[in-house]
């Protein structure tokens, strides 16, 4: 995965616990997006409390796996911009976690994906039309959860998230046409992806702020650095989806080559040109047609794993991630803010590049 320099990441680590960071995040925010649940009709619900981790398939209570609260984390750090206490950002950041889990419910549905976070998707274990509900929902909620707060600053918070959430929409959208492509450029996969996370990840950034009263200036330069660290994040997701360990990523091997993802590796290595190139492209095309594509064995995807990396395309995706990572952590130059606020925020952005999942 991509590091940031040892030193400099050393340095930064003694001064933050990211696990903390992400912890208080998820703390402050899970009472209010449990209450936020509890409004749904049953069994929506119930279904949101499964895909949560709240409780298992059976219904019993269960500790499980939350998701990685990055969001959070960022919309109750946002607000001590401002000088607010994290407290201030909750609803925004029970918002854009709702927004996220909406899509990730969707997505699971459109794409196939039968398990997320090591166990079965909410559209395996409930059904298609529970997952549709469930998501539609949940976006409603956000929407709720920040004007019932009646005030002015809600109402601008409201706006970033549904331009945000209409922006990832798109990425969505795009994503799934590209799957039906031979080819995509690599500007186009980029815009997609700053859609479909970068522009989510920029709300979570500045939405904690708006709620503490930030101007529109010192909001855009926090989504810009959150639209960045989305695009980070993104790269190094798309390096899972290939190359991740299905035991720390809780998904199958090679699981975005069996979806015939058209992400930042195999658009990079599509684009590099040369005989591993020519041999990626020439056998994607061939998948495409394929009548027995569903049965392809491991050591099938592996070999194409084997030529986008021959062609380059891990390491260009590796590089992207730092680079986007840098101009993330530069954006917060622009910012005035305590600096124990901006060291949190770039302890966050370097947990995002070096991930496992």
């Amino acid at each position: 995965m991509p590091t940031v320099p040892p030193a400099e990441k050393a340095a930064r680590e003694t001064a933050v616990d990211v696990a903390a960071l992400l912890e208080r995040g998820r703390t402050l925010a899970t009472p209010v997006l449990r209450a936020a649940i509890d409004r749904l009709a049953a069994p929506m619900d119930t279904v949101s409390a499964y895909h949560f981790g709240w409780i298992d398939a059976d219904g019993k209570p269960t500790a499980g796996d939350g998701g990685k609260a990055v969001r959070p984390a960022l919309a109750v750090l946002s607000a001590e911009v401002t000088g607010a206490t994290p407290e201030v950002g909750i609803p925004g950041a029970v918002a854009v976690e709702l927004v996220h889990n909406f899509s990730l419910l969707h997505d699971d549905l459109m794409d196939g994906d039968e398990q997320r976070r090591h166990r079965d998707t909410v559209w395996k274990v409930h059904g298609p039309a529970q997952a549709i509900l469930v998501g539609d929902a949940l976006f409603a909620l956000a929407n709720e959860v920040l004007l019932e707060l009646g005030t002015a600053e809600a109402g601008r918070a409201t706006r970033r998230l549904t331009t945000a959430t209409r922006a990832l929409i798109d990425g969505q959208a795009q994503d799934i046409s590209y799957e039906h492509r031979d080819r995509v450029s690599v500007e186009e996969c980029l815009e997609m992806e700053g859609n479909k996370t970068g522009a989510l990840l920029a709300c979570a950034s500045s939405i904690g702020a708006v709620l503490g009263g930030a101007d529109d200036r010192t909001a855009d330069t926090l989504e810009k650095y959150g639209y960045h660290l989305g695009l980070a994040f993104q790269a190094v997701d798309d390096l899972l989806g290939i190359w991740g360990d299905p035991d720390s990523t809780g998904k199958q091997t090679w699981s975005d080559l069996r979806q015939r993802k058209k992400s930042l590796p195999v658009v990079a290595a599509l684009a590099a040109g040369g005989s591993a190139s020519e041999r990626l492209g020439e056998m994607l095309a061939a998948d495409a047609k394929s009548s027995d594509f569903e049965n392809f064995s491991e050591a099938e995807f592996a070999a194409r794993a084997a030529l986008i990396e021959e062609a380059g395309g891990r390491e260009w995706t590796a590089d992207e991630a730092r680079r986007q990572h840098a101009v993330a952590v530069d954006a917060l130059d622009a910012v005035d803010m305590p600096d124990r606020v901006r060291a949190r925020f770039t302890a966050l952005a370097d947990f995002v590049v070096v991930r496992k999942r």
